[in-house]
């Protein structure tokens, strides 16, 4: 029998090579007034931004534009949010990575009403319930990592002792429209394709195995997991013109973002946390980096405290689906899957933990820091001792 469950809202998409050049279009149906949210620098040297200003200046549409070249912060959110407050804007456009996407969604979510970001984030400050409504906002992936293009958060960050990496979560945020066009994507550099595509791999293998996953999340996860086996170690291996690869990851990563927003995360996202806060390393590499190690761990631990949990048919499911052998027992596919995960790792060339500044005498402030809403959907409770494994093995 299906249990029950529910589906929360997801934006419109446009998937395919060349949709981009319908959002001028479309941003227009929102308004004549745009803040226009970008990285720092690949796109706007880009084509498709040359392009795209030629259409807005053609529809008679204004805007106004900023960057995003760094993980936003709640100060860079609030310093925007004052700045393009009173000045007509009807509509937000993010154009990048994650930390884009992150930061325009937040932006166009606190526009309307001009308070603090910091009155909303999780975890920290007075967490005041938010009302909506946002500004409509339209999010255009130029990576294929964090999903962020079809999730209700916007994950902000404070680095350094006392750092947090937070989200602020509604789902009012959801973009009105996700424009997926893998002809963005052609700029990636081979360690930006390796590390946010391990990132859409962990959300979609997270998901999968969440105690809040479902039939619905499931069926788009393995859609998913398959896309990202067919997809990316071809496109880190053949480079910008890898089209087929490269589409079937942009997929993968819009997948990812379905399934995380409707069934949380695990052990990777919780541990992802603390450790962004406090050193320097981009959240897509501790994803890769972990996610081997810590799907061992979690294996082991079901294995041994809960044997007939539904968790270890799913890594067994997804094992042999990542490494196209589809007549494994169970418990050989689950060694397999983290055998072909480790593999992946280092074919990825994904660094370890230590690369980034991290020692054991950081393990306590991480695995202190590791219990929020990611973990608690992991499909096992896990111990402090078993955390610290996973953080010894890649350190």
């Amino acid at each position: 029998m299906i249990q029950p469950f529910a589906v929360s809202g997801v934006p419109n998409i446009l998937f395919g090579e060349d949709r981009f050049a319908e959002l001028a279009a479309l941003a227009g149906r929102f308004g004549r007034r745009l803040l226009i949210v970008t990285g720092g620098k690949s796109f706007r040297e880009s084509p498709q931004w040359v392009q795209l200003l030629a259409d807005l200046r053609a529809a008679g549409l204004h805007f106004a534009e900023m960057k995003v070249d760094t993980e936003p912060s709640p100060q860079l959110v609030d310093a925007a949010v004052a700045a393009q407050r009173g000045t007509g804007i009807d509509v937000v456009v993010g154009i990048g990575g994650g930390s884009v996407l992150d930061a325009a969604k937040a932006i166009a979510g606190l526009l309307p009403h001009g308070n603090s970001v910091m009155d909303h984030l999780e975890g920290v400050g007075p967490e005041l319930p938010y009302r909506g409504p946002s500004t409509p906002y339209l999010a255009v992936p130029t990576t294929a990592g964090t999903g962020s293009e079809a999730t209700k958060n916007a994950v902000l960050s404070v680095r350094g002792p006392g750092g947090f990496k937070k989200s602020f979560r509604h789902d009012c945020l959801v973009p009105r429209y996700a424009i997926v066009d893998p002809v963005l994507l052609k700029s990636c550099p081979p360690e930006l394709i390796a590390a946010n595509g391990m990132d859409a791999l962990t959300q979609l293998l997270e998901s999968y195995v969440s105690t809040r996953a479902s039939p619905f999340t499931d069926a788009l996860a393995l859609s998913g997991l398959m896309a990202v086996r067919e997809g990316l170690l071809p496109w880190y291996e053949q480079g910008p013109d890898a089209g087929a690869p490269r589409t079937a990851l942009a997929y993968a990563a819009l997948l990812s973002g379905i399934t995380l927003a409707q069934t949380g995360l695990g052990s990777v996202h919780g541990l992802a946390s603390p450790i962004g806060a406090c050193f320097p390393i981009p959240h897509g590499v501790v994803c890769g980096t972990l996610v081997a190690m810590a799907t061992a761990v979690n294996i082991t631990a079901l294995e041994r405290r809960a044997p007939s949990h539904p968790a270890l048919a799913k890594y067994a499911c997804a094992g042999r689906l990542l490494s196209g052998n589809g007549t494994l027992p169970d418990a050989d596919a689950r060694g397999r899957l983290i055998d072909t995960l480790a593999d992946w790792t280092q074919r990825l060339a994904l660094p370890q933990l230590s690369a980034y500044g991290v020692t054991a005498e950081d393990f306590e402030v991480i695995v202190a820091g590791c219990r929020g809403s990611s973990m608690k959907t992991n499909p096992v409770v896990l111990e402090d001792s078993e955390i610290r494994g996973i953080l010894q093995a890649r350190t």
